[in-house]
């Protein structure tokens, strides 16, 4: 187990390091032409990693059975900064997603996504077999879940929205609860979350925008369509590192949610396959410590967690290829930005910990096995 956490931890600072050098490629000319400096925001981003190491490094000696005892209240002020964003945000290209707090930008959404699953878990840990009962078990969790997917599909940010409810399916689900139960949950809410995203303008227009694309043979946007060109002319091989042509201001903000396009552009088809595989062999480790840990709160926590970084970053592959339409979220520990890196870093960071104090306590229990 201990040896997991490490790899992980390594897995996760080859990752940022990566991110680093593709956001200096993908937006030296942007931050050139918008600040006269073309290393803006690489050094803005590298700020960010420093910080999410630290997290990383911080939680992970955190330990995670504290959790526990403040699941509850770290999620009510969750939701109290959910409503706040509704309340006091701005709006940012036509969602109110990002908060000012004490001169920090934050995007609640992302502090919410990790509170939440720990609190699941903690949850399903204490009801044990009452998960199995709709009336009395389940569908207590499921309160939880929907109030915060409600606030934040308000944002809007449907995407996220859905992410938060399929990982918490997961979760219920591998703690025991009926099949049946969490298939009527999804038909359930993916009709009425189809319906929704049809009702609510800042939705229904990314929506048609993809579909009107599909139909005429070319990308629905310009942001989209620039993307495809830059994987497209990446070819088998690539460019080479640096070599973009997307970033000299064709594919807007390309160190963003489309970075995977300059990835795609500069280091071909192979580079954006070993990067997939990359996210998938993370995605494996992280299983495996789940699979290793022995109490169900550490394991259904590292579980919940190794379901959102990967349904993050294949989600976020799908929109820059063009399979699904576009939706805002960042390719893990890549793309340009902040909040989304930091606390999926603390996120890994009580990962490592569970590793590390599960190996402790199976050491322990071989001391007092041959003891007696």
């Amino acid at each position: 187990m201990r040896k997991l956490g490490i790899t992980l931890f390594f897995m996760i600072l080859i990752l940022m390091l990566f991110g680093s050098i593709m956001v200096l490629t993908a937006s030296s000319t942007y931050a050139q032409t918008k600040f006269n400096n073309s290393y803006f925001y690489f050094y803005s981003h590298i700020q960010k990693v420093l910080i999410a190491f630290v997290a990383l490094v911080l939680f992970s000696a955190i330990d995670y059975e504290y959790y526990k005892y403040y699941s509850k209240l770290m999620l009510f002020g969750g939701v109290v900064l959910l409503i706040a964003t509704l309340i006091f945000a701005p709006s940012v290209k036509g969602a109110e997603r990002w908060i000012n707090i004490g001169g920090l930008r934050l995007q609640p959404t992302e502090i919410v996504k990790i509170v939440l699953f720990i609190h699941l878990a903690n949850m399903v840990d204490k009801k044990g077999d009452l998960i199995t009962d709709f009336k009395n078990g389940y569908v207590y969790t499921l309160v939880w879940i929907l109030l915060v997917a409600a606030l934040i599909v308000l944002q809007p940010n449907l995407s996220n929205a859905t992410i938060i409810i399929f990982v918490s399916l997961i979760v219920l689900y591998n703690a025991g609860a009926r099949l049946k139960h969490v298939l009527s949950t999804l038909l359930t809410l993916g009709i009425l979350g189809f319906s929704i995203m049809l009702i609510m303008p800042h939705s229904r227009a990314r929506i048609l925008a993809y579909i009107t694309g599909i139909s005429e043979k070319k990308a629905g946007n310009i942001q989209l369509y620039q993307a495809l060109v830059g994987i497209g002319s990446g070819g088998i091989t690539g460019l080479g590192l640096g070599n973009s042509r997307q970033n000299n201001l064709f594919l807007p903000e390309p160190f963003g949610d489309f970075i995977f396009a300059i990835i795609g552009e500069e280091l071909g088809f192979i580079g954006g396959v070993i990067l997939v595989l990359y996210y998938f062999a993370i995605f494996f480790v992280m299983i495996l410590i789940a699979k290793k840990t022995e109490d169900k709160f550490g394991r259904l926590i590292v579980l919940s967690f190794a379901f959102l970084l990967i349904m993050s970053a294949y989600v976020n592959i799908s929109v820059a290829i063009g399979i699904v339409p576009t939706t805002g979220i960042p390719l893990p520990f890549v793309s340009y930005g902040g909040t989304s890196m930091i606390f999926l870093s603390i996120a890994i960071g009580i990962v490592i910990n569970i590793a590390f104090s599960n190996e402790r306590k199976f050491s322990q229990k071989i001391l007092v096995n041959l003891e007696n």
